[in-house]
């Protein structure tokens, strides 16, 4: 697979978009988080936005 065609998602944290990674191809359908750091905020966001 190209580098240009890898699909891509947008993190609810940092609302950055992200690329698929080998390390996640296993589980692509089920990642939400660009890295561990937005996984940890994910509860701060919520407040921050409520």
């Amino acid at each position: 697979m190209k580098k240009s065609r890898l699909p891509e998602k947008t993190c609810p944290v940092c609302l950055r978009p992200f690329s698929w990674r080998k390390k996640w191809q296993r589980d692509w359908p089920n990642v939400k988080y660009c890295s561990k750091r937005c996984a940890g905020n994910r509860q701060k966001n919520r407040e921050t936005h409520e």
